[in-house]
C-alpha cells in the first residue's frame, strides 16, 4: 500500500528518500564495452543470442523487413502515429536556434554559427513494453535539427524480428538506420562502430540500468543527452480533486517500472485517504499489476503538506521528472514551479498526453536532475561554434589591453600573440 507521511510529522530524509537499485552494473558493463571493442559485429549477435535468444542472421532491419512490418500495424495506429509526429514535430520546429552575426563597430565582426551533429544514435527500449512514442520523441527533434545520419537501436524479440510499431514508427519519423540491438552492447557499438553499425557522434534515449551505466561510461567519446533513472510523476492535488483521476495518472507512471516512483502532494488529508484507496481498488484492474504493485509499495507516496506554499515547496524539492498541476487555475501556479521536466496544466491533462501525443518532448531529467537540466530538444541535436574577426586598424585599438590582460594572469605568450603584430611599428 502507498506509504502516507505527514510533512510537518516527519523528517526531510524520508519525505524525499528515494529508493534506488543496488545492483552493481559497472563491472559488467565494462566487460560487455571492451568485449564490443575488441570484437565488433562477433560480439553483438553472441549477446543477442545470450540476452534476447534472438539467433540473427543480419544486425541491421532491411528496407523489405520495415515494409513487412509497416503493413502488419493497424491503420488506425498508423494514422495516430501520424498525427503524434505531426504535433511533434510543430512543437520542436519552435525550438530551432538561428545562427547571430554582431558588426556593430567597424572591422570588427563575432558571431556564432549552429550546425547540426552529423552522426546520432537513439536508444529504444524493448523488453517488457514496445515504445514508438520513443522513437518519434528521439528522431523527430534530431531530423528538424538537420542530422546527417539517424540510426536507432532497439532489442529484437526471440523471432529475430524488431515490434513492427517501433519500424512504422521509425518509417514515419524518416529514420535512416535501424538496429537489432539492445543493451550495454548496443551503446557501445554506437560509441566504438563495428563493422555493421556506425560510430556516432552522440547517443541519446532512455534504458534500463545497464544502458545508463553504459551511456555514463562512453561519455566523452561520444556525447549523450542524459543518464536517466526510472520514471517518475509528481501529482499536485487539491481536495477538489477527483480521486479516481489522480489515482490513474500515479499508476501510469508505476506499471513501468518496479523502481518508478508516483508520488502524491496534497494540502487535503481527506483526498490522500480516498486516493490510496482508490490506487488499492485500480490496481486490481491492471494486467501490469505486478509491477505497478511493486513500485507504489516500494516508492509510492502521498505527502500531506499544511497548506498549498508548502505542496509548491515539497514539488520543487523533488524536482520531477512529471510534474501534474491538478488544481482550477494551473497557470497561477506555473511560476512557482521551478523544477519539473515537464509539467501538465490542469484537471484534464494527464501526463500520458505527454507520452504520446501532445507534442511536448517525453525525453526528461529523472532523479532530481531537473533542478538543473531539461527535456530532449532540437538542442541536443546540434554544436555552436564561435567566431571573431577583427581588422589590423580594429586590434590597434585594443591589443594592449588585451597584452596587460594576459600579464596579469602570468601568460607572457599571449601577451606577445598581441603585441608582435605591432612591434615593427614602434622602431
Amino acid at each position: 500500500m502507498i506509504k502516507i507521511l505527514k510533512y510537518s510529522e516527519v523528517s526531510k530524509s524520508e519525505i524525499f528518500a528515494r529508493e534506488e537499485s543496488n545492483i552493481n552494473v559497472e563491472d559488467i558493463v565494462a566487460d560487455i564495452i571492451e568485449d564490443v571493442k575488441q570484437n565488433g559485429d562477433k560480439a553483438l549477435f553472441s549477446y543477442c543470442e545470450k540476452f534476447d535468444k534472438a539467433k540473427l542472421e543480419s544486425l541491421e532491419v532491411s528496407a523489405d523487413e520495415i515494409e513487412e512490418a509497416f503493413n502488419l500495424v493497424e491503420p488506425r495506429f498508423i494514422e495516430i502515429i501520424k498525427e503524434a509526429a505531426e504535433n511533434i514535430k510543430n512543437f520542436h520546429e519552435k525550438q530551432v536556434r538561428n545562427s547571430f552575426i554582431i558588426n556593430d563597430n567597424d572591422g570588427i565582426v563575432t558571431g556564432q554559427k549552429v550546425t547540426p551533429i552529423e552522426k546520432v544514435g537513439l536508444y529504444v527500449p524493448g523488453g517488457t513494453a514496445a515504445y514508438p512514442s520513443t522513437v518519434l520523441m528521439d528522431s523527430i527533434p534530431a531530423k528538424i535539427a538537420g542530422c546527417s545520419e539517424i540510426c536507432i537501436t532497439t532489442p529484437p524479440s526471440a523471432n529475430g524480428k524488431v515490434n513492427p510499431v517501433i519500424l512504422a514508427a521509425a518509417k514515419i519519423a524518416g529514420v535512416d538506420r535501424i538496429f537489432k540491438l539492445g543493451g550495454a552492447q548496443a551503446v557501445a557499438a554506437l560509441a566504438y562502430g563495428t563493422e555493421t553499425v556506425p560510430k556516432v557522434d552522440k547517443i541519446v534515449g532512455p534504458g534500463n540500468a545497464f544502458v545508463a551505466e553504459a551511456k555514463r561510461q562512453v561519455f566523452g567519446r561520444v556525447s549523450i543527452d542524459m543518464i536517466a533513472g526510472p520514471s517518475e510523476i509528481l501529482v499536485i492535488a487539491d481536495s477538489k480533486s477527483n480521486p479516481a483521476f489522480v489515482a490513474a495518472d500515479l499508476l501510469s507512471q508505476a506499471e513501468h517500472d518496479k523502481m518508478a516512483s508516483a508520488v502524491l502532494v496534497t494540502d487535503s488529508e481527506e483526498l490522500a485517504l480516498k486516493v490510496s484507496d482508490e490506487i488499492e481498488r485500480q490496481l486490481k484492474e491492471l494486467p501490469r499489476e505486478e509491477i505497478a504493485r511493486i513500485s507504489i509499495d516500494t516508492n509510492g507516496k502521498i505527502i500531506i503538506a499544511p497548506d498549498f506554499n508548502e505542496v509548491i515547496e515539497v514539488a520543487n524539492e523533488i524536482a520531477p521528472e512529471h510534474l501534474e498541476l491538478c488544481v482550477d487555475n494551473p497557470f497561477d501556479y506555473l511560476d512557482k514551479i521551478k523544477n519539473a521536466g515537464s509539467i501538465f496544466m490542469g484537471r484534464y491533462c494527464p501526463e500520458a498526453l505527454g507520452d504520446y501525443f501532445s507534442g511536448a518532448n517525453h525525453t526528461l531529467p529523472t532523479s532530481g536532475t531537473a533542478r538543473f537540466s531539461s527535456p530532449l530538444s532540437v538542442d541536443d541535436f546540434v554544436k555552436k561554434s564561435q567566431y571573431t574577426y577583427y581588422t589590423k586598424e580594429a586590434l590597434s585599438k585594443v591589443y594592449d589591453k588585451v597584452a596587460f590582460f594576459a600579464e596579469k594572469e602570468g601568460l607572457s605568450a599571449h601577451a606577445k600573440s598581441a603585441t608582435v603584430r605591432f612591434e615593427s611599428e614602434k622602431k
